[in-house]
């Protein structure tokens, strides 16, 4: 079981990978603003864990283990934007409440957040109706 720092890790390696097709050290330091030195001791237990292959001085490549939690993790990260954006939370608060919240939630949560997702897109009304009582209690 990846632990939140390595959860971390992953999410951002597997991006990177996606993006740009390689992780650099660098890139992974940067991107969680971390020293490198971090980074190497990070990537070095993911590799003992089986998440990914690390040969020093060429780089890193995820296993499918390390594939597919990073793209579960991508997936999540993705799903609570949304959430929060379709209840309605300020734009510039977004990142950092799914940054906070990412790591506490079960899976069981996050599949119902999904589901309620589904629910608001089915119906787009419903999601304005939402939109209008959050706006209703603010002003009372």
């Amino acid at each position: 079981m990846a632990t939140p720092s390595m959860e971390d890790y992953l999410e951002r390696i597997y991006k990177l990978i996606d993006e740009k097709g390689y992780a650099r050290v660098s890139d992974i330091a940067e991107g969680l603003e971390v020293h490198p030195s971090s980074v190497t001791k990070m990537i070095q237990k993911l590799d003992k864990d089986n998440y990914l292959i690390y040969e020093k001085y060429r780089g890193l490549v995820l296993t499918s283990k390390g594939q597919k939690v990073g793209k579960r993790l991508v997936d999540r990260h993705h799903l609570l934007e949304e959430f929060l954006t379709t209840i309605g939370v300020s734009e510039e608060n977004i990142y950092k409440d799914v940054e906070g919240i990412e790591h506490h939630l079960s899976w069981d949560s996050i599949t119902c957040i999904e589901t309620l997702l589904e629910y608001f897109k089915r119906d787009t009304t419903r999601g304005e109706e939402l939109l209008r009582l959050k706006k209703e209690l603010e002003e009372s």
